[in-house]
């Protein structure tokens, strides 16, 4: 089993908590290698990620990629997003060849149980297997070409075929949609990955990616927002919420951030403490923020309509505030 990460500094401490999670629970694995495709991140990060590695008898081999913005002939405006995020993209091209399939995790993921299952996935002709987010805004999908009825995909979890991506060049594909839009979309990675790949995506099952805000969704909310949806059943959205097998701390009630209520905040908790960051204090400065976030979750079990009113409202002024920090 190949594993692919990507990170600089900021993010280092968390893919430390995922890649702990993930090597305790796929033990099993008689061969699992780990790759980390570094956009600058430090020696002494690079180590500190290599020695969870060891400790579990894995080897954790590093690619740097330098500046990334050297790799595109145009200007990009990655809205806030930290431009890491963008490394993905380029994963056929840095990869060894012998490298034919691999699994993408974000940073911001915890590990629950073993991907056996997962990694063994046919993808039956598809260049990629991604979980589906039913609940993106429409003005979204449409800038990269999809309509409100269309499945958008999530990717912070991504079962790749590098050779189909190789044979077909999909970076060179990435690179000229996301120049055809500028170099300008709201999740600069995961709409060209949907833009790009738009009918060659596997859905997943959603315990492979389990988006925390979804615990306050109702499986009838998702397939309202997107007709797509249908095609994951209630029982799979059911499961994922009780035992999933990836979370993923998208969005901004982060487990690290002061004043979190996130439900799923434990295991983040937990497994960082068993890695070289242990001790890190929460990062302060947005408690109020936390407590408003947390009553919208309770909102969304009442009356979905609300979440999405504020949602559309703030959603993208958050974004916003961020890339002018």
């Amino acid at each position: 089993m190949n594993i692919v990460y990507a990170s600089n500094d900021g993010y280092a401490r968390h893919l430390a908590v995922s890649l702990y999670s993930l090597l305790e629970h796929n033990a099993e694995m008689e061969e699992l290698n780990v790759y980390l495709l570094s956009a600058g991140m430090s020696p002494e990060y690079q180590d500190r990620l290599k020695k969870i590695g060891a400790d579990f008898g894995r080897k954790v081999t590093v690619i740097e990629l330098g500046d990334l913005k050297e790799r595109f002939d145009y200007q990009i405006d990655t809205r806030g997003f930290d431009i890491s995020a963008m490394t993905r993209l380029f994963s056929a091209g840095v990869l060894p060849l012998e490298v034919k399939k691999a699994l993408y995790l974000d940073c911001d993921t915890v590990v629950l149980g073993g991907l056996k299952e997962l990694w063994e996935t046919d993808l039956s002709g598809s260049l990629v297997g991604m979980v589906m987010e039913p609940t993106v805004y429409t003005e979204i999908k449409s800038v990269i070409d999809l309509r409100q009825e269309e499945a958008y995909y999530n990717s912070g979890v991504l079962l790749m075929d590098l050779e189909g991506w190789r044979r077909e060049d999909v970076q060179k594909q990435f690179m000229e949609f996301y120049s055809r839009k500028n170099g300008l979309l709201f999740a600069c990675d995961q709409d060209t990955l949907n833009g790009v790949l738009k009918g060659r995506i596997k859905t997943l099952p959603p315990k492979y990616n389990f988006f925390t805000n979804y615990r306050y969704f109702r499986y009838e909310t998702l397939v309202g927002a997107t007709r797509a949806y249908r095609e994951v059943s209630k029982e799979e959205f059911e499961e994922a919420r009780r035992r999933p097998a990836v979370i993923h701390y998208m969005g901004d009630e982060r487990p690290w951030v002061a004043g979190n209520r996130n439900y799923y905040r434990k295991y983040y908790d937990y497994y960082l403490e068993r890695t070289p960051w242990r001790g890190t204090p929460k990062e302060k400065g947005k408690e109020l923020y936390m407590l408003l976030y947390f009553a919208m979750n309770q909102v969304t079990r009442i009356c979905p309509p609300v979440r999405k009113w504020i949602s559309k409202r703030f959603g993208m002024k958050i974004i916003d505030s961020r890339k002018k920090k």
